[in-house]
C-alpha cells in the first residue's frame, strides 16, 4: 500500500503540482477575484518573512491589510516588514517574534495577544518544519511535530474566542500534498517507534493539520477553516479537492479523529502556564 500511495501521489503530482497544471489552470483564472480591498481587517501570517508567509503578506499589504508577523528570527522578520512596508505603503504590519516549536511560548503568545488586541479575522498558518533527524524541544517534544501539530492547535484552539467576536473570520492552513501518503496514527505523535523519517513525520503531521481543520470546523461553523497545498499561491480561483488518494486506505474513522482531537488538547493543556 505505500507503494502504491507513493506511486498514485506521484502521477497526481504531475498532473496538479507542476508547471505545465499551473500553465493549463491559469487559462480560468479571473484577474477580477484579485481586485478586493481587505482595509480594516487583521490577517495573522506564522512564518512571514519568507517564502508563501512573505508574498501573502505583501499581497494582503497592498490590499489595505493589517498583518501581525508571527517569525523567528527577528533579524529577518524586520528586514521582510520594512520591504513590506516600503512596497506597499502600509504601515500597518507588526512583528511578533515566536519560536513555535517551544510550546509554552506559543500558548504565552496567543493569551497574550488576546490581550492586546481587540480583533482578528484571518489566522493564517503557514509555518512549517521539517526535520532531518529527530530532535526535541526543551519541553521533550519532537520538534516536527511541536511546530507543525500542536502549535497550530494551540493557536486556533486559543485565538477562536477573539476570532469569533470579529466579522466574517477565518483559519487558513497551509498543509502539503505530501499529507495523501500518511494515514492519521494517533499511537505515535512523537516518532519516538521506528526509523526516524524526516519527510514522513512532516507528511503525518500535515495530515494532523487536515484532520485538526475538519473537527475544528465542525466544532465552530461560524469561522470559515480552510486547509489547503500551497501549490499554485497565486491562484484566486481554488476548487475543492479529496483529502484523500482513491484506494490508498488513508481514511481514518470518526472515532480515531476524536481521539486525536482528545489526545492534543490534554497534551497541550499539559503546557499551559500557569
Amino acid at each position: 500500500m505505500s507503494l502504491y500511495r507513493n506511486s498514485a501521489w506521484f502521477l497526481k503530482g504531475l498532473t496538479e503540482f507542476t508547471k505545465g497544471a499551473f500553465l493549463s489552470a491559469s487559462k480560468n483564472f479571473v484577474e477580477k477575484d484579485l481586485e478586493t480591498s481587505v482595509a480594516g481587517r487583521s490577517f495573522m501570517i506564522t512564518g512571514a518573512n519568507s517564502g508563501i508567509g512573505k508574498a501573502t503578506a505583501m499581497a494582503i499589504a497592498k490590499k489595505g491589510g493589517t498583518i501581525h508577523m508571527v517569525c523567528r528570527n527577528k533579524d529577518k522578520a524586520e528586514e521582510a516588514r520594512a520591504e513590506i512596508v516600503k512596497e506597499s505603503g502600509n504601515k500597518e504590519i507588526y512583528v511578533h517574534i515566536l519560536d513555535l516549536s517551544e510550546t509554552k511560548k506559543v500558548w504565552e503568545f496567543a493569551e497574550s495577544f488576546k490581550k492586546k488586541y481587540k480583533t482578528l479575522n484571518v489566522l493564517i498558518n503557514n509555518a512549517g518544519c521539517l526535520m532531518t533527524k529527530r530532535e526535541v524541544n526543551g519541553e521533550g517534544l519532537e520538534k516536527s511535530f511541536a511546530s507543525n501539530s500542536l502549535a497550530v492547535y494551540i493557536l486556533i484552539k486559543r485565538l477562536i474566542p477573539l476570532l469569533e467576536k470579529s466579522p466574517d473570520p477565518r483559519v487558513i492552513t497551509v498543509s502539503s500534498g505530501g499529507m495523501l501518503v500518511q494515514k492519521l496514527r494517533t499511537g505515535n505523535l512523537q516518532s519516538q517507534r521506528g526509523r526516524y523519517d524526516g519527510t514522513m513525520v512532516f507528511a503525518q503531521n500535515k495530515r494532523q493539520q487536515v484532520v485538526m481543520t475538519e473537527q475544528f470546523a465542525k466544532a465552530h461553523p461560524n469561522i470559515h477553516f480552510s486547509v489547503m497545498h500551497p501549490g499554485w499561491v497565486d491562484t484566486p480561483n481554488r476548487q475543492m479537492v479529496s483529502a484523500h488518494l482513491p484506494l490508498a486506505w488513508t481514511h481514518s474513522s470518526q472515532l480515531e479523529d476524536q481521539k486525536f482531537m482528545s489526545v492534543m488538547e490534554d497534551l497541550a493543556k499539559s503546557f499551559q502556564p500557569h
